[in-house]
């Protein structure tokens, strides 16, 4: 009689030397993305800083050597109220059909850490049933699409895209600076609207709207949602003379004085920790990161 050998599956930390064979397996999870895109992905998470003592790709899940899985984690070191604190985008889940009953032990390996902000920014509908029994909850329920240039404008107040050699004083915060430097090197377009000398930082990321051929941008960071609003009608003038009308942004709801309209149910995001993320902050994100 011969007794068939239990395949050897091990979840650990996505390595260097894992990189070729994940790009192959998320290009095969995810079809409608392309070898190129997760090459690009892996490469900004290989070359970006990541907090100790977290992974700086995520986790996979092995069988007998083989990748089968995988979770790309993009940990960041955020300020609020002056303090910091640690935020996990979970990205690009994927599990091999055969393998799907140890899907768990790739989020149980994600949300070990206790004193982390964990988001889900983009769940699959078929996974929102298993995020949601590992404890995530939905922060944001829907998006508006906003047209900010029919707002009306603002007194006293100038709209300049940041630029690394001015000096836009003790009101632009150092951690808020680095956010602008980072986006705007990963291709963002990053302002700074000035009202009677304070500073106050906008960052956009280009995408596209009705199969590519309406250019918009997504609101990626701002302090409060509400500075959007009050500045809504500067903002999208600057950004109309980049040839861009419409922003992106989400919401719980409709916001009061902003022109748009609201899609409920449309990007909806999940976190798992003791504080919902601030909408108006996808700083780092993976929409950020990989792109849109």
């Amino acid at each position: 009689m011969t007794h068939d050998t239990p395949p050897r599956i091990r979840c650990r930390p996505i390595g260097d030397a894992d990189i070729a064979g994940l790009i192959e397996l998320l290009t095969k999870g995810f079809p409608k993305r392309t070898r190129a895109y997760w090459a690009r992905a892996m490469q900004q998470l290989a070359r970006r800083e990541t907090p100790a003592p977290y992974p700086r790709f995520g986790y996979m899940l092995e069988v007998n050597g083989t990748p089968v899985g995988v979770i790309l984690l993009i940990f960041s070191t955020l300020y609020a109220n002056g303090e910091a604190h640690v935020r996990c985008n979970g990205s690009s889940w994927y599990v091999d059909p055969n393998y799907r009953g140890y899907a768990p032990l790739l989020l149980a390996a994600t949300v070990r850490y206790k004193d982390v902000t964990y988001t889900n920014l983009n769940p699959s509908p078929h996974t929102v049933p298993i995020i949601e029994a590992q404890g995530f909850r939905r922060y944001s329920f829907g998006q508006i699409i906003a047209c900010p240039a029919l707002n009306p404008r603002v007194a006293n107040t100038c709209v300049r895209p940041f630029d690394t050699r001015d000096d836009y004083g003790p009101s632009l915060r150092k951690e808020e600076r680095d956010i602008l430097v980072a986006h705007a090197d990963y291709g963002c377009l990053a302002y700074v609207v000035t009202e009677k000398g304070e500073a106050n930082p906008f960052v956009f990321l280009p995408r596209r709207f009705l199969r590519g051929m309406v250019p918009a941008v997504q609101l990626v960071y701002c302090r409060d949602v509400r500075d959007f609003v009050r500045f809504a009608g500067p903002i999208g003038r600057a950004l109309t003379r980049q040839g861009i009308l419409f922003v992106c942004l989400d919401a719980t709801g409709p916001l009061p004085g902003l022109i748009g309209k609201y899609f409920f149910d449309r990007g909806p995001k999940y976190f798992k920790g003791r504080e919902p993320p601030r909408i108006g902050d996808l700083a780092f994100s993976e929409m950020v990161l990989f792109g849109p």
